[in-house]
């Protein structure tokens, strides 16, 4: 800090912030302000700065009509023991009001009880008595299901109305422990409220200055977000490049200019992904391997049945990327404010045109960076074996004057119909992605086990079983469709276990995990037939487990 003296001048300056560059887990924040110098040495003073302002980052510089030498620049943190403790009176008074209505509900579910327990005692003294007037006909047969049903109905009362209130109860708690944990950062010695700025400067005559601080906070981030709108008619992608920003540094950020950097200073709607089909001799016994296979089936499902079955296949669809998961995150209000795009070296800033308003509460804040039209091509990719539809991808390529996209999470619309989200890796200018557009029922896929044959002679002193399959793919839509098919056979983790492909119409090879891949185009209202058989065999006292087809 600056020790006082009363020859110099000391003037507290008021500032406003024009500037903020965000970037990945801090922000560079810019400050102006103007000072009247008398030609003496002055103390220039800033205050308020936030508490998360880091020291060794302030920068200042200046400019007027004469020269100043800056002879020092330094820093003061500020505690508030007048604000911390009306905090904490605050605070504990909030506790205490908590405290009664927790009490109050408490009252309630005790009278609830004794209510409860009213009824209860009723009804076990007069259990005896219905059933003796009955049996006399003193009493009706309606009569008795009225005092039945009005004893049903005052339990369902009791029971629902002590669950609000115990479920009111536990939220009370949640804010309770909430507040405790205030009171305890409050009463942490030395609680630091702002930092205040002291520049020391030596003008070469009076006039006026207008002084630059720059200085770096934390508790400030931004995300890249994407919003696809792909049109299956003219093939194209509308991209919507958008950044969600949030901070919590303790200003706000009213009307500055704002610029996002991927500088550092100082991860639904995907097709199922095949596993490998692995068959052994069993380690257990035959019935626990056949409760687990009853658990563990794969199903060649309808689209109509796939909501419904999600649980049931979820370990068989493994997905690469995240499904729908809160819509909600996809909806907050966005500003247009297209920007410049620039690079340097693998540094991408976007300076925004407009001006922005960025509240220090954490609150997420949408922005459009810019927004464009990409061309795309449709293939789909289909994996009978796990599900009998095919799923629609778009092959998107970035332009080779466009910016680079950078990683995150993508909402993507399909014919204005929102159908998930997904993750844009890094895509720099000229580079392509794949977008994933979920089923297209537009493809009927039928897959049937058309032959399972046992050959009654041992071969080589084994049981020879074979499979043979025919798939047929039906092109509904209005044009030709790009098809990738995965098949797949069971891999042997036994040596005495063989598999092996015997033909495929049309021919392929598998892969070492016995994927089958073929690459198909069918035409406009065409079918293609597919065809693939092969053989499993084992020693004849074996039991193979795993081979559920």
């Amino acid at each position: 800090m600056i020790e006082s003296d009363l020859e110099i001048d000391r003037q507290t300056l008021e500032s406003r912030i024009i500037a903020v560059t965000v970037y990945k887990k801090q922000a560079l924040v810019t400050r102006t302000a103007k000072a009247e110098l008398t030609g003496e040495e002055s103390v220039l003073i800033i205050n308020q700065l936030p508490v998360t302002l880091k020291p060794e980052s302030v920068r200042v510089k200046g400019s007027g009509k004469i020269p100043v030498r800056l002879l020092t620049v330094n820093t003061e943190k500020n505690y508030s023991t007048e604000s911390i403790i009306e905090r904490q009176t605050q605070i504990e008074r909030q506790i205490k009001h908590l405290e009664a209505q927790k009490r109050n509900l408490q009252a309630q579910v005790d009278a609830l009880s004794l209510q409860s327990k009213f009824i209860e005692g009723l009804r076990e003294k007069a259990e005896e008595q219905f059933s003796v007037s009955l049996a006399r006909k003193n009493m009706s047969l309606s009569e008795t299901l009225d005092l039945v049903n009005f004893l049903g109905s005052q339990y369902s009362e009791y029971a629902i109305a002590t669950g609000e209130y115990k479920s009111q109860q536990k939220e009370i708690d949640k804010q309770i422990e909430a507040l405790k944990l205030q009171l305890q950062s409050l009463q942490t010695p030395n609680s630091t409220s702002d930092f205040s700025l002291f520049i020391a400067i030596e003008p070469a005559g009076s006039g006026e200055f207008e002084l630059e601080i720059s200085y770096v906070v934390t508790g400030a981030t931004w995300t890249p977000l994407y919003d696809l709108r792909v049109d299956s008619v003219s093939h194209s992608v509308y991209l919507s490049y958008l950044a969600e920003i949030s901070q919590n540094s303790g200003e706000d950020w009213n009307n500055v200019a704002l610029t996002l950097s991927t500088a550092k200073p100082g991860l639904g709607t995907l097709p199922p992904q095949l596993k490998p089909w692995y068959i052994d001799k069993p380690a257990v016994p035959v019935a626990v391997q056949q409760k687990r296979r009853s658990l563990s089936r794969s199903y060649s499902m309808n689209p109509d049945d796939y909501e419904e079955s999600s649980e049931e296949i979820a370990f068989s669809l493994e997905m690469a990327e995240e499904e729908t998961n809160n819509e909600s995150e996809a909806l907050i209000g966005a500003e247009s404010l297209n920007g410049k795009v620039s690079k340097q070296g693998n540094v991408v800033t976007f300076k925004l045109k407009n001006k922005s308003n960025i509240l220090s509460d954490g609150t997420p804040h949408k922005t459009t960076i810019f927004h464009d039209d990409y061309p795309c091509c449709f293939d789909y990719v289909t994996m009978p074996r796990l599900v009998s539809f095919a799923y629609l991808q778009a092959n998107v390529k970035n332009s080779l004057n466009g910016a680079t996209l950078l990683p995150g999470k993508a909402n993507i619309f399909r014919d204005d119909v929102f159908v998930g989200t997904t993750k844009i890796a890094n895509t720099v200018a000229g580079e392509e992605f794949k977008l994933n557009l979920g089923i297209d029922e537009g493809l009927k896929i039928e897959r049937e086990l058309v032959e399972r044959q046992v050959d009654k002679k041992l071969i080589g002193n084994n049981r020879k079983i074979t499979y043979t399959y025919k798939l047929v793919i039906t092109n509904l839509l209005q044009h030709e469709a790009n098809l990738k098919l995965f098949e797949q056979l069971p891999v042997s983790r036994n040596e005495q276990i063989k598999v092996r492909l015997s033909r495929t119409s049309p021919q392929i090879n598998p892969s070492e995990m016995g994927i089958l891949s073929w690459d198909l185009i069918i035409p406009f209202e065409g079918k293609q037939d597919i065809f693939y058989q092969f053989t499993v065999e084992h020693p004849p006292h074996f039991t193979v487990v795993g081979l559920d087809i």
